[in-house]
């Protein structure tokens, strides 16, 4: 068998190369595909729309199609609301302002079936004070044409006009503003967002340079992203909602991805690699981690793909789109800046302040110490960990590993069950629909809803149409109105209206437009034996509630099983276990517990409304929990990759099943927390947002974040780990033999003839968890992290060459 000499550096490979060659070249490209990608994604929010609750292929989606084409005024989307102010609706200058109103709409291009309480005199478009009336209208076209028509006409209608006092309303207004304040918003996440998050970096790294790079890699992110959605709007639709979320993964997985790859960088310089020999161990180990969990956070984004609506299809489109846009700027244009700055990935260490003003303080002896314990200002796992100036770094983390193993059984349970009660409260979850209350009080499409709701009778805009089809003769339609009529909880029935081989009736239902009541009316509707030349057909409100309701119960045993059956396969790709995988998806699953259950207590029941600043509408929007699953359980996943890459890694290494657990927790811990306390930072600035289902996305995930990173991970995990022993790492023959042919790992495989890393003698690998490259001597490691070892020299570093030695 040769000798390998592992001290050598290996020779450097196709994809190191073609990475780091012309590191310049490279980052000039990706600032003119940046540029380019400004260009082309600017404008995209104003394409995207604010609806995509429905199921495109359910009964009340055609039903509503057929009558918004053949009777546009039975399904208005633009209401104007009238104040008479002191006088009553009836007032003859009323009557004469209204019908120029009614006159000028109707002249107006894209605007059909005008119809007013003054054309009608239906006491439905007439306030119960007498003080408000309605004209009602339908804007032709998609949401982003109805939106520029509103945009029009809006100057010429809205406000004082002679003698009452003109508002906008209406379904098209309430997504128009809606969609108008999403973006003024994000504006400002995005400029709360930034600057935090750089103060976050700057004290986990040090370096304001280290800091500025995982920001890079998230701009870089969004930017794209945006110019993919702008692409996608040309074929389908997209929801404005999305862009949320391609701000907060954006810099969320851009943050993680680069805090992995940067830290072990600045470990390998410590260790004495050259630049470009510790990019390429840095993208062989930490590389291949980042490109795993890239894979599994996409794959739970993927699942929404299953779902009909727009809305949550819009989620995976922009989600899966930044996760890997992320993971190529990491894994592209993050090695090409390393090798350009090299040392100088450690400048402008702002932590030096603090250790000179402590040497002024202190003395010769006391700078001493106080730099030993500094940990590693060129890079050190404390740095890169945020885990602080300690002469061990991760030494607070490896006891809490060991105080979890001893008391396994104590933490599981009382770990476990306090998940389970947190999430109680989502027994009780109602599900409805999106609606004005979204929008913050002041928002004028929403005053026009809630004087709708509150002042006119019989809840208008709430009621039920029942499309009827076929050549029926008088009596067959007469028929059809006594069976409809004669259904528990009808309050009234208008109609038919017809046209031809068309006709419709309005059905107002008792009760709430959308409650339980209504919906099995809608059911019940539906059951009706057919009339012999009559096909029915339902919508309305209540419809689309159960048709969105129905289409989701259909599609989540799929979105569910690719998301299981996909994790399970690259998990048991990283570790070569069974019981891993399992034990993975149990515990992501767990930890989304707390997350729900805060959702239904504070959303849907009310609590901290006023806190918050928003109104509770008494139910939660169908799409959102599964919106929240998805996001949440591939950041969990993202964070558990992290951990348990670590954990195989030394238990490879040693074969030491509870010694691999708490160093995997030793030298992550620090890590994960950064990542996740700076991900529920850009979380919670998403969450600022005056809309509430976007206030729910951010504060809801950022609290599954937080809980995954510093429960689930740090107590829950040790603890299962521990009780399952070495049976964790089991797995039969076929799949072992399976695993060490196709298996993933971070750590780097060693040649063909070289020892085992036991027999070898190897120590883990710089930062511990990983084998030891063989790129690097086993000095790579950091000089804190073995504190056995006898004191000795690191390379000194450019900016601060006479910085005293450290351990």
């Amino acid at each position: 068998m040769p000798e390998v000499n592992r001290s050598a550096p290996p020779p450097v490979g196709g994809w190191t190369r073609f990475v780091t060659a012309r590191p310049r070249l490279a980052l000039l490209a990706a600032l003119v595909i940046t540029a380019l990608a400004v260009f082309a994604g600017s404008g995209v929010a104003d394409r995207m729309g604010s609806g995509g609750w429905q199921a495109p292929d359910a009964e009340s989606s055609y039903a509503t199609e057929v009558l918004a084409r053949e009777f546009p005024a039975s399904q208005p989307n633009l209401l104007l609301l009238v104040d008479s102010g002191s006088v009553t609706v009836d007032d003859p200058a009323v009557a004469a302002e209204a019908a120029r109103l009614v006159e000028r709409l109707e002249a107006e291009p894209g605007i059909s079936g005008v119809g007013s309480y003054w054309g009608s005199e239906s006491p439905a478009l007439r306030s119960e004070d007498g003080h408000e009336a309605i004209i009602a209208a339908r804007i032709g076209g998609d949401e982003t044409t109805a939106g520029e028509t509103l945009d029009r006409i809006a100057p010429a209608f809205a406000g004082e006009r002679g003698p009452v006092t003109v508002s906008l309303g209406g379904p098209v207004a309430v997504q128009h503003e809606m969609q108008t304040i999403i973006q003024e918003d994000l504006l400002r996440a995005e400029l709360i967002a930034l600057p935090v998050t750089l103060v976050l970096l700057v004290m986990v790294f040090g370096s304001a340079v280290a800091a500025m790079l995982p920001l890079g890699v998230g701009i870089v992110a969004i930017l794209g992203t945006n110019a993919v959605l702008r692409g996608l709007t040309e074929f389908t639709d997209v929801s404005v909602f999305a862009m949320n979320l391609t701000t907060a993964l954006g810099l969320g997985l851009a943050i993680d991805y680069a805090l992995f790859i940067v830290r072990r960088f600045r470990e390998e310089l410590a260790g004495g690699a050259d630049p470009r020999t510790a990019v390429g161990t840095t993208l062989r180990t930490a590389g291949r981690t980042v490109l795993f969990s890239a894979l599994t956070v996409a794959v739970s984004l993927s699942a929404m793909l299953v779902f009909p609506q727009y809305f949550l299809r819009s989620f995976a489109y922009a989600g899966i789109a930044v996760v890997l846009l992320a993971a190529a700027a990491a894994l592209i244009l993050l090695p090409a800046a390393l090798v350009l700055l090299g040392h100088r990935i450690n400048s402008l260490d702002l932590r030096r302040l603090l250790r000179r003003r402590r040497k002024a303080t202190t003395g010769p002896a006391g700078a001493a110490g106080t730099t030993a314990g500094a940990g590693t200002a060129s890079g050190g796992s404390a740095a890169a960990s945020g885990e602080g100036a300690d002469a061990s770094p991760g030494r607070g983390w490896a006891r809490l590993g060991a105080l979890v193993m001893r008391r396994a059984p104590v933490f599981a349970i009382v770990t476990t069950a306090g998940l389970l009660l947190l999430g109680l409260p989502f027994l009780g979850v109602k599900f409805g629909t999106a609606d004005d209350r979204q929008l913050p009080a002041g928002a004028e499409s929403r005053i026009v809803q809630e004087h709708m709701r509150d002042g006119f009778p019989g809840s208008p805009g709430g009621g039920l149409e029942v499309l009827a089809e076929g050549q029926g003769s008088p009596a067959e339609y007469a028929d059809l109105k006594e069976r409809i009529e004669r259904h528990p909880g009808v309050q009234r029935v208008d109609g038919p209206v017809a046209e031809g081989p068309v006709a419709y009736y309005s059905v107002l239902p008792e009760g709430e437009a959308v409650g339980e009541a209504a919906q099995q009316l809608v059911r019940d509707l539906r059951s009706m034996p057919p009339a012999s030349s009559l096909d029915t057909s339902v919508t309305g409100t209540a419809a689309v509630l159960v048709d969105s309701k129905d289409a989701i119960a259909d599609r989540l045993p799929w979105a569910l099983a690719i998301i299981v059956v996909v994790t399970l396969l690259l998990v048991f790709l990283l570790t070569g276990s069974v019981l891993i995988p399992l034990q993975a998806v149990v515990l992501n699953a767990l930890s989304l517990t707390a997350m729900f259950g805060a959702v239904v207590w504070v959303f849907q029941d009310g609590n901290l409304s006023g806190l918050l600043a928003f109104t509770s509408t008494g139910d939660i929007e169908t799409t959102l929990p599964v919106l929240m699953f998805c996001v949440a359980f591939g950041l969990s996943m993202d964070y558990g990759v992290f951990l348990i890459s670590r954990i195989k890694e030394e238990y490879d290494r040693t074969g030491d099943h509870e010694h691999s657990v708490t160093f995997g927790l030793r030298h992550t811990g620090g890590l994960i927390t950064a990542a996740a306390v700076i991900l529920a930072v850009v979380m919670v600035a998403i969450g600022t947002s005056r809309v509430t289902n976007t206030k729910m996305l951010g504060l809801g995930i950022a609290l599954a974040v937080l809980m995954d990173a510093m429960v689930v991970r740090s107590l829950l995990v040790p603890a299962v780990m521990k009780l399952m022993g070495r049976s964790t790492w089991w797995a039969p023959a076929p799949l072992r033999a399976f695993h060490r042919r196709f298996g993933l790992s971070e750590g780097e495989a060693a040649p063909a003839g070289a020892p085992a890393p036991e027999a070898a003698g190897d120590r883990g690998g710089p930062g511990g968890g990983e084998p030891a490259a063989e790129s690097a001597p086993e000095t790579s490691a950091p000089l804190a992290e073995r504190p056995e070892r006898p004191e000795r020299p690191e390379p000194a570093e450019p900016a601060e060459p006479a910085e005293p030695a450290r351990r």
